[in-house]
């Protein structure tokens, strides 16, 4: 009795728009592929070549969570999903890995797993604070010229032609000596104090005849002696593999389904939901002046490190980048000064949870989560997707403004699905147009304009109404059946 309605609904989730097509159609790859980025292959072509090789494929495993800034940390069973699609050749699931919504990813993370690279003890390992001890009060001063050396490039052979991680920027790595002492100034600076802490002893940081005892202070006391100091929300597509092979570059996003609906041409058409490369977000401090000129980075990364950075490797075209915002003046000094506080929130989180796997990644939150609930304050709006944090933790530690910025920012674990001007502002141009990851354009740009016309439908009310209609029929059956069988006693 209960089996007709629910076969009766088939055809209406179809109509609703729950028949989903997660791949693009392949004329529509294959016309974006010409127009990838010179030097450039899909990673889903890279495999077909060579996961015949033995022992490439485990090797190539191997290097999967290892760096800082990816889009997102493989728990055991992403891993495993990863995993079977390599070894089952299946190439298109790869070109759309995961294509899972963020509700299913974070509900993957295991809290008794084994934790990985990253913060997990205290403060004193949370954060890379180079020579400066929190022991001991100590004076920096930054008018003579730093001594840590030069570029490294953090990279690895795979064999076959293949390698893992990325050279150095052209613009970016001459810095990297003055950008690396800076960034473990703005680390240590952002430890001298904690709210409801004992006193630790004060770092300062000097330049010029100004002294500066937190980061705040450091960006007035650099613009106060001549320096320009811009503080830029940027954002990247993640690059999710870091790889080269045969000197191209390999094109490895990792895909979230934001749960919108494609529109098509017809309405009897299948339905597909909009997926989207997971973004990166980070602040960039761009420093120029006659003492001092640096590029410093703060996000939290896959390493579980939430703390300022160098930021000199280089990208690989296919990942973008644009700033959201820019701040100068009393903004870039506000910015700063929301940033230090958050570095010494994640290095007290750190110390108080060391169990949370991942370093605390997705559970305390991913680069967004941070960037977003700044830009919150600062504009009035947030426009990145995702967010992860279970902001119940960030209670744990006893900076109360940083809890009311975690709590106010939307929760994409929960709820409902992600607004689309937080998914169109994660992505890393405003160009649709230019986007070169094949099978992306189109989707976007036809998303896009249906959002600009009001026509724009997500999935999430569809299958409420769906789920509503699913349970009244349930609840129809069974009442009739309960009647049918009293009835039936009476008689």
């Amino acid at each position: 009795m209960l089996r007709r309605p629910l076969l009766r609904l088939l055809p209406l989730a179809a109509l609703l728009g729950c028949s989903v097509s997660p791949k693009p159609p392949l004329e529509q790859i294959a016309a974006d592929q010409k127009v990838m980025p010179p030097n450039t292959v899909d990673f889903s072509q890279m495999m077909r070549e060579l996961s015949a090789q033995p022992g490439f494929t485990e090797k190539l495993l191997a290097q999967i969570n290892h760096g800082e800034k990816a889009g997102a940390y493989l728990t055991p069973r992403l891993f495993d999903e990863f995993r079977k699609l390599i070894l089952g050749s299946d190439w298109s699931g790869l070109d759309r890995f995961p294509g899972w919504n963020i509700r299913r990813i974070t509900r993957t993370v295991d809290l008794g797993s084994h934790l990985a690279k990253g913060s997990q003890a205290s403060p004193d390992l949370g954060v890379n604070v180079g020579p400066y001890t929190l022991n001991a009060a100590h004076t920096e001063s930054l008018d003579t010229p730093s001594t840590l050396g030069g570029f490294q490039a953090d990279q690895s052979s795979l064999g076959a032609d293949v390698s893992h991680g990325d050279g150095p920027d052209p613009r970016l790595a001459p810095m990297h000596s003055e950008s690396a002492r800076l960034a473990q100034v703005f680390n240590r600076l952002s430890l001298n104090s904690a709210p409801n802490s004992a006193p630790k002893p004060v770092f300062t940081a000097k330049i010029g005849d100004q002294n500066a005892t937190s980061p705040e202070q450091l960006v007035a006391a650099l613009t106060a002696t001549g320096h320009t100091v811009t503080v830029a929300d940027a954002r990247y597509f993640a690059n999710f593999g870091h790889f080269h092979y045969k000197g191209r570059d390999v094109e490895m996003p990792f895909w979230l389904d934001t749960q919108l609906l494609i529109p098509t041409d017809h309405w009897w058409q299948r339905s597909r939901h909009l997926l989207v490369p997971v973004a990166h977000a980070e602040y960039e401090w761009i420093i120029s002046g006659p003492r001092i000129n640096a590029d410093v980075t703060f996000y939290f990364g896959i390493d579980g490190r939430a703390e300022f950075r160098t930021n000199d490797e280089q990208n690989q075209p296919w990942v973008m980048g644009r700033h959201e915002h820019e701040y100068h003046g009393d903004q870039a000094v506000e910015v700063t000064r929301l940033t230090g506080k958050y570095v010494r929130a994640y290095a007290a989180l750190h110390a108080a949870h060391p169990e949370l796997p991942f370093g605390g990644y997705y559970t305390l939150g991913v680069c967004q989560d941070v960037i977003g609930s700044i830009e919150l304050r600062m504009t009035g709006k947030t426009t990145l997707f995702p967010n992860t944090a279970q902001t119940e933790y960030f209670h744990d530690q006893p900076d109360a403004e940083i809890t009311a910025l975690m709590d106010a920012i939307p929760k994409d674990t929960e709820g409902p699905a992600p607004t689309p001007d937080r998914i169109f502002g994660s992505l890393p141009t405003e160009d649709y147009s230019a986007l070169t990851v094949p099978g992306l354009r189109e989707d976007v740009l036809r998303t896009h304009a249906a959002w600009e016309q009001g026509t724009l439908r997500s999935a999430w009310p569809v299958r409420r109404r769906l789920l509503s209609l699913v349970g009244l029929v349930l609840a129809t059956g069974v009442v009739a059946w309960v009647a049918r069988r009293r009835s039936s006693k009476v008689v």
